[in-house]
């Protein structure tokens, strides 16, 4: 039995018939084991989809963890991790867990999660920036880092709680017997404190991304304006390596270039603190993820035993915020938020046509809420080791934060980022509907002239079908749009994407990104986010579409919301749940080297 085929197996407890281990496999299928019991594979043609997705899978894994792509990224990335794991709980929910417990095993005190991990085994010139540019160990000591493992300073997009979450679904018995849920819970506990309240620079309740690398959407239009005020890097002070791999024409600029460089230079001169820089960004997306997984870390603290309600309500407040400092109803969707930019006081666009966000912060004055049992003693242990970590460095980044402009200006520029609110359970109908309608609209074309969503404006003045993530269209935003369709009750036009999504995997090879009109393969082939996104997509047809929701128990709004849009069945937890009349319909369903 070759790797792939072990890879794809088939779990007991699913709808594939068990056979004893005196009888035949079926004519074609792949006999396998897990757990001790002997299942079968049920029989699949050499070239499907799900094995060829599987195949990309085997063939970026190291043995702890999944590269993105050999080539061009050979190393760790921090979202593609996550969402690997929600693509590889359907092959190996062993694997899945493994590649989250290697991510967050090189999670910093201050409870950030670098987004890169650095393979030793890899040669420094193979990528950039190298570990030796970010020295973690050294410039990284004061806010944790770890000391045995390099990696960047910087952060990604906060999916983690919710790939833990459903890597937990796809086998909660292996689950629990490696208490896998009591391991991660603490450490992404200590992730979303970190973000609240230490990247909460804009005062208003959402986190900011110090770098356009942390948003994961790299060289978007969106970060132009605010990159403006940044002195570039000298040219021949840094080597480009993602050019060894792409065409110039297809990445950012060396102008842009030399400015993250700059940004990445000073953040790690200035010991990784928080609140210095020159570049601090409300990102629609970022927080979106942050508050979709705000909902899982809710689960997850009652699969544990607790209550979970504090958490729910955190996630609200959250979307509250998210409306309040980004949403734009005259341009029907939201934007990006620059702290540091405006006129000063707030209040003003760089258009001058968006509204003023406001200082007052829907977390408010909110501290942690205390939790019971087990959990309270986790929570107690990882506040005590990042507590000198933040008390080195809170004082220098409060101080650098009050300097700023607080309401700052929204970024008029259409970014795929400013539709990804749709996987929220408790955003607003009106304001659900109006995103859909923009996604469909011309100036995402989603469902028209558009094969999947672009990463930005089809009639935007900087739109470049090819060029990294001014136009092209990415397989990991559009997965999370079909969710979001099918969690606001848009099941016709999330299915259209889905099919789009798997047509487009089929044809291109599983490639990073597409020309969002044909769907021409761009950057790297085999890209591993793509495969896994991809095999979710197979095993997680629109089943809640003819599930009896009645049937379905709710203990919170938003609670299992993600989990209905895919599909997946409510499991029993530790906790009991008491149902209650749903809040709303949206409840019941109703990479370039640039990455730093």
């Amino acid at each position: 039995m070759d790797s792939t085929t072990q890879l794809t197996i088939r779990r007991t407890g699913t709808t594939t018939p068990a056979r004893t281990s005196g009888s035949p496999a079926p004519p074609g299928s792949h006999e396998i084991t897990h757990s001790g019991a002997h299942v079968y594979d049920p029989d699949r043609p050499a070239g499907s989809l799900h094995l060829r997705a599987a195949r990309v899978l085997e063939g970026n894994w190291t043995g702890t963890s999944t590269v993105p792509s050999h080539g061009l990224y050979p190393h760790q990335w921090s979202w593609d991790s996550a969402f690997i794991a929600i693509g590889l709980r359907h092959l190996s929910p062993l694997r899945a867990q493994t590649e989250l417990e290697t991510l967050l095993g090189a999670q910093w005190g201050d409870g950030r999660i670098p987004h890169i991990v650095f393979n030793p085994s890899v040669p420094l010139d193979a990528y950039f920036p190298s570990p030796d540019f970010w020295r973690s160990s050294t410039a990284g000591r004061a806010a944790g880092a770890p000391r045995t493992v390099q990696t960047s300073g910087i952060v990604q997009p906060p999916v983690h709680a919710l790939a833990a979450w459903l890597v937990h679904q796809a086998d909660p018995g292996l689950s629990r017997s490696r208490s896998f849920l009591s391991r991660m819970y603490p450490r992404l506990a200590a992730w979303h404190r970190y973000l609240l309240h230490r990247r909460d620079l804009g005062g208003g309740g959402l986190a900011s991304v110090v770098h356009p690398w942390e948003q994961g959407m790299d060289n978007s239009p969106c970060w132009d304006a605010p990159l403006s005020r940044v002195t570039p890097a000298a040219p021949r002070s840094f080597r480009r390596a993602d050019l060894d791999h792409g065409s110039a024409e297809d990445r950012p600029t060396d102008l842009d270039y030399g400015r993250y460089v700059r940004l990445a230079t000073d953040y790690r001169d200035g010991g990784y603190a928080d609140g210095a820089g020159e570049f601090a960004v409300e990102d629609p997306a970022f927080n979106a993820l942050l508050i979709a997984s705000e909902h899982a870390l809710a689960a997850i603290a009652q699969e544990l035993g607790a209550a979970g309600t504090a958490r729910h309500a955190r996630a609200e407040r959250l979307t509250a915020a998210l409306v309040e400092r980004l949403w734009d109803p005259a341009e029907g969707m939201f934007f990006c938020r620059d702290v540091y930019g405006g006129d000063g006081r707030g209040g003003e666009s760089y258009g001058g046509d968006a509204r003023d966000g406001g200082e007052s912060g829907a977390l408010g004055s909110e501290r942690r809420s205390p939790e019971s049992g087990a959990l309270a003693s986790e929570r107690r242990s990882a506040e005590s080791s990042a507590h000198s970590t933040e008390q080195r460095s809170r004082q220098s980044s409060a101080h650098a934060s009050e300097q700023r402009s607080r309401a700052g200006a929204l970024i008029p520029e259409r970014s795929v980022a400013g539709l990804l609110p749709l996987i929220l359970p408790a955003l607003p109908r009106d304001i659900a509907a109006t995103l859909v309608r923009t996604a469909g609209g011309p100036h995402f074309g989603l469902g028209g002239v558009a094969r999947l969503a672009p990463s930005y404006d089809l009639t935007g003045h900087a739109f470049d079908p090819h060029r990294y993530w001014r136009g092209p269209a990415w397989f990991n935003t559009n997965w999370l749009l079909e969710r979001g369709l099918r969690l606001h009750g848009e099941h016709g036009r999330a299915e259209e994407l889905r099919a789009a999504l798997l047509e487009t995997a089929d044809t291109s090879g599983f490639a990073e990104y597409v020309d969002p009109y044909t769907g021409e393969a761009c950057g790297a082939l085999g890209f591993s986010w793509t495969a896994a996104l991809t095999l979710d997509l197979l095993h997680e047809p629109a089943r809640a579409d003819q599930a009896d929701r009645s049937t379905q128990v709710v203990s919170h709004p938003g609670h299992r919301a993600f989990d209905k849009a895919q599909g997946t069945p409510p499991h029993t937890s530790h906790a009991s749940h008491t149902p209650h009349t749903p809040h709303s319909s949206f409840e019941t369903g109703a990479k370039g080297g640039d990455r730093g």
